[in-house]
């Protein structure tokens, strides 16, 4: 215990251990945010895509989804990275972060697809069918009317899943990316101090999961007034 309260009060810990590191840690926040971000606009595309095929009648096309949701959601994400990475990594060249962003997307895709089957199902059946009644196809309706509805209603939902990528995005450390997780392990390595800049990597973890969820409440308030949702 006076261990723990040594690491984390003491300053002179912080001004040999953090303060002296700062720009690792900011160059590891920067590439946690574009790996994050590069793997939130995947996992988005291949969520709606997926989602929408969940629903599909057609027992090919949701069955199709339906395995890839299951097989994604039950195997650990580490194990998925090391296929990615190792098993379609030389296809990508010497690129080290395009196989962990589709590892990380793919993973990330199949709850965001469930998110999605849940908000399309949530919408009545009398808005496809009334689609389908002044002309539209079956795409048309999807698209223009059940799915932007389907959007909004699950904004919450998707915004919780999208922070989770943020934390799950340090695992890509184990590959060497020069993330978050990856800044603290270099760190530690060269002061022998493990706790104090974990901790610091903690805190930003936490500040930028925190002002997204408080961004994500505030514009959810803004539409709900203006009677958008």
């Amino acid at each position: 215990m006076e261990y723990i309260l040594r690491e984390l009060f003491d300053p002179l810990v912080w001004q040999t251990s953090v303060f002296p590191y700062l720009t690792i840690f900011l160059t590891g926040m920067q590439n946690t945010l574009i790996i994050s971000i590069q793997s939130l606009v995947l996992a988005f595309v291949i969520g709606i895509i997926t989602g929408a095929m969940r629903v599909s009648r057609l027992r090919l096309v949701s069955g199709l989804a339906a395995a890839y949701v299951e097989v994604i959601r039950n195997t650990p994400l580490l194990i998925q990275f090391i296929i990615f990475y190792f098993g379609l990594g030389p296809l990508f060249g010497r690129s080290q972060t395009l196989p962990l962003v589709l590892g990380l997307g793919v993973f990330t895709g199949a709850y965001v697809a469930e998110i999605v089957r849940a908000g399309i199902q949530s919408v009545a059946r009398g808005q496809r069918e009334a689609a389908l009644s002044v002309g539209m196809t079956g795409f048309q309706a999807m698209t223009l009317i059940i799915l932007p509805q389907a959007v909004r209603r699950i904004s919450p939902a998707l915004a919780g899943q999208f922070i989770s990528l943020i934390k799950d995005s340090s695992l890509v450390s184990v590959f060497g990316y020069a993330e978050l997780t990856h800044a603290a392990n270099r760190v530690s390595a060269a002061t022998f101090r493990t706790l104090a800049p974990n901790v610091f990597v903690a805190v930003i973890y936490f500040l930028i999961a925190y002002g997204l969820s408080r961004g994500v409440a505030f514009i959810e308030k803004r539409t709900a007034r203006s009677g958008q949702v």
